[in-house]
């Protein structure tokens, strides 16, 4: 009877030490299933941990080239001409501990360096002063030239060269000084090799002697608004005065979509001038004053 027993327990034992198939079959079949997932690219999220102010920002997360093969050799140079400080992107800044210093241009600037470039990532995004990236057009980012500003880009490779507008900052990688639009690459022979060496020259416009002048040559110059009104006499009557007020000229913009006169001081090529009028309205009878382009104008239509 005791041998009987004793023989029982072994045969139980050896049932509890024999490994669960179905379990192990179901990990297998699990971790095979992970393997196979594709790689995916996700995009990331900030947090505390990578603390990126554009994380999810973008819908890709890495920048690259439309994935069908475009020409641009058709799309023309930037047209230099006259243009004053936009309102954004101007002011010094520091960027991951470092301190970066708008350039004073007066004695025009030169330099060189690495240039790279930013493509479908980036377009349709906003750029450091407000427009909008478009990938197709020749334009550029800088860490410290004035927005925006002209200059001319050489490849010292294979010598080609072409003129962008810089109109964005960038880019934030030690000994790259500019990131040339993706139809800028194409011109410099710079979209395969993703960075070349290259060298920048401003190039300086002279401002034009009147406003006629300006809006001629230039469809973005300042205007401050101080009132709406509907009586087109009023608004008349308004506008002498205000000439004589503030010594300026005075304009009269009628709304294409109701019965309103806009009532607006100007046109001026520089917004520093806009600035000192809208300032000096709003500390008196005007506190609502607003600078208005005509740039903005043409976007809100």
């Amino acid at each position: 009877m005791r041998s009987l027993l004793f023989i029982f327990l072994l045969i139980l034992a050896g049932c509890s030490s024999t490994p669960d198939t179905k379990e192990q079959t179901t990990t297998e079949q699990e971790q095979k299933t992970e393997q196979e997932k594709p790689n995916t690219p996700t995009a990331i999220v900030a947090t505390p941990e990578n603390n990126d102010p554009n994380a999810g920002r973008y819908r890709l997360e890495n920048d690259k080239a439309p994935d069908q093969a475009l020409i641009l050799n058709h799309i023309e140079a930037a047209q230099p001409r006259y243009e004053s400080k936009s309102l954004a992107g101007n002011k010094d800044y520091t960027l991951r501990g470092k301190r970066y210093k708008i350039e004073n241009i007066e004695n025009g600037f030169t330099e060189q360096g690495n240039a790279s470039w930013y493509g479908e990532k980036f377009h349709g995004h906003k750029t450091s002063n407000g427009e909008i990236y478009d990938m197709y057009s020749m334009t550029a980012a800088h860490k410290t030239l004035p927005l925006p500003s002209y200059v001319k880009v050489t490849n010292t490779n294979n010598g080609q060269s072409t003129i962008v507008r810089v109109n964005d900052r960038g880019p934030f990688h030690d000994g790259r000084i500019i990131d040339l639009s993706m139809a800028a690459a194409s011109k410099l022979g710079v979209i395969k090799t993703g960075t070349a060496p290259v060298k920048i020259e401003l190039i300086k416009v002279a401002k034009p002697d009147s406003a006629d002048e300006w809006q001629s040559a230039n469809p973005n110059y300042y205007f401050v608004q101080l009132a709406a009104v509907t009586n087109e006499e009023k608004a008349k009557a308004v506008a002498t005065e205000l000439e004589k007020t503030f010594s300026t000229s005075v304009d009269l913009k009628k709304s294409e979509s109701a019965q309103v006169y806009r009532i607006r001081l100007g046109p001026y090529i520089d917004r520093d001038e806009a600035l000192k009028l809208r300032e000096k309205a709003r500390a008196g009878q005007y506190p609502q004053a607003f600078i208005i382009t005509t740039q903005r104008e043409l976007e809100q239509k």
